[in-house]
């Protein structure tokens, strides 16, 4: 009879940690790491798009819910925007050519101005706007009536 009842906590316990997992990995698959990521506008799903023919359902399931709405006489206006990392930052000395390490391994240069070794400065984290796309919609909601995709 301990056995049994063994057996079956193991196996509730081993549920339990599945189903867990489960509700974990879910909005992954449901697609939120895009926008965990930036990475909401996907160039292949932009290239799908078709004037009069595809509708909101489909902008739904491509792109997600957009980051703004608006509404206009002539219908609701959709706009996804996708962020990527900001350029890292132009040192003002020279690096020494013979030393070809990367920032991680030698993160000194040398000042071509004072001729002292300087600490190189530190990449400033940060985000910049890598696409845009703007979806307009006719007066009836449901079917698209043109877009403006834009790469910066």
């Amino acid at each position: 009879m301990f056995r049994m009842i063994n057996r079956l906590r193991q196996g509730i316990k081993g549920r339990g940690l599945i189903l867990s997992l489960a509700v974990l990995l879910l909005p992954l698959l449901l697609g939120a790491w895009r926008d965990a990521t930036g990475q909401t506008i996907n160039p292949r799903h932009v290239q799908r798009l078709k004037n009069g023919v595809t509708t909101k359902h489909e902008v739904l399931l491509y792109f997600g819910q957009p980051q703004e709405v608006i509404r206009t006489p002539e219908g609701p206006v959709f706009k996804y925007v996708s962020y990527k990392d900001a350029p890292s930052l132009p040192t003002t000395g020279e690096r020494d050519p013979a030393m070809k390490h990367d920032r991680a391994s030698n993160p000194f240069y040398l000042d071509a101005e004072t001729k002292q070794v300087k600490r190189l400065p530190q990449k400033q984290e940060g985000k910049v706007v890598g696409s845009t796309l703007t979806i307009r919609f006719k007066p009836d909601g449901e079917t698209m009536m043109s877009y403006e995709y834009k790469e910066h």
